[in-house]
């Protein structure tokens, strides 16, 4: 079990924590040590794995599970952790056939049936400012990971018992056409507007890039501005909700950080 001490100092702060009941920061502590005990990590550019970095990615990355089960992580086994962005070197054909080599800067990455990759400069930042942005690595990055484990992802993840596939799948595909309209307007408007546009989107604009990313990104504004989600799509709220069982925005409302919100 990690220690209780290690435990507050790498965590107090998150914006997801903030609400927790004794029992459920008890359980969260329970899987990240759980989660530790079956990975490992990996320092990648000279990056130095400590006891810390390990404590904040393990707690960031249970928090999806929290509700639900470690095992949900497993099939793969390495975490490598860079100091901070990335350039992995890949070679993409097109559909004429010609190579092209490609080395897109990254924050995070995740291997279907292989590592997630994580830039610690991102790492160190996720889970604090509760200022409504929303932005989790870590969090992405494992939602990618649940995403996969039915196969390549697409935005839909293993769904429960008595949930109901087609009403997700529609959910979701509506939130994410409109949401890529949003994206799309707020393009044309940026260059008039100074971007004022797409800084006042609820959602990270990276999440119209692919259904699957759309998931990640609408799962870690779940955890970190779950208010937001609500705002935008309260049915997307509640699948959400009934994916990972957990209701954050009513931890929140209980714990008196922010007010009621309505229907």
């Amino acid at each position: 079990m990690i220690d209780e001490n290690q435990w507050r100092d790498a965590t107090r702060d998150y914006s997801f924590m903030q609400g927790l009941t004794a029992e459920e920061d008890r359980r969260l502590r329970y899987i990240a040590s759980d989660f530790l005990a079956r990975k490992a990590f990996v320092g990648g550019a000279g990056f130095v794995i400590t006891e810390r970095v390990k404590i904040e990615v393990a707690a960031q990355a249970s928090v999806l599970v929290l509700a639900l089960n470690v095992d949900y992580y497993e099939g793969w086994r390495e975490i490598v952790i860079y100091p901070n962005e990335f350039r992995p070197r890949r070679e993409v054909v097109d559909e004429s056939g010609v190579v092209h080599v490609s080395e897109q800067v990254l924050a995070g990455e995740a291997w279907q049936s292989g590592p997630v990759v994580l830039s610690y400069e991102h790492v160190s930042q996720g889970g604090y400012a509760r200022d409504g942005a929303g932005h989790n690595v870590v969090i992405h990055e494992f939602a990618h990971k649940l995403d996969m484990l039915t196969g390549e992802a697409n935005g839909c993840p293993p769904l429960h018992m008595g949930m109901d596939r087609e009403r997700w799948k529609r959910t979701f595909m509506e939130a994410y056409l409109r949401f890529c309209a949003d994206v799309d307007a707020a393009d044309v408007r940026a260059p008039y507007d100074g971007g004022k546009a797409l800084n006042a989107l609820l959602i990270d604009p990276y999440g119209a890039e692919t259904p699957a990313e759309f998931f990640a990104v609408i799962s870690e504004t779940f955890f970190e501005a779950p208010e937001a989600v609500w705002e935008f799509s309260e049915p997307v709220y509640n699948e959400l909700k009934a994916f990972y069982r957990q209701d954050p925005l009513a931890r929140l409302v209980t714990a008196g950080v922010i007010e009621r919100v309505e229907s």
